[in-house]
């Protein structure tokens, strides 16, 4: 079944203290070549019939991200 998905991210220059943990926490398993890491969110959301991008965009302009902070993206995807 068709899903559009609504990918969630801080952005550029908003600070990501989780993805500054985890690119922090790399070298200790033996990474040392990533510079940067930032974490987001990704949202799954089926609708009853045709998948509809605009509507997503709605609901992610409205309630799932805050468009202070945050970058939102959405695409259609195959399940």
């Amino acid at each position: 079944m068709p899903r559009v998905v609504v990918d969630v991210m801080l952005k550029p220059e908003i600070l990501d203290p989780q993805g500054q943990a985890v690119a922090n926490a790399l070298p200790r398993l033996g990474v040392t070549d990533v510079s940067s890491v930032r974490i987001g969110r990704r949202i799954e959301i089926e609708f009853a019939g045709e998948p509809d991008a605009e509507r997503a965009r709605e609901i992610a302009d409205k309630l799932l991200a805050n468009p202070v902070i945050e970058d939102f993206s959405i695409k259609v995807e195959d399940a």
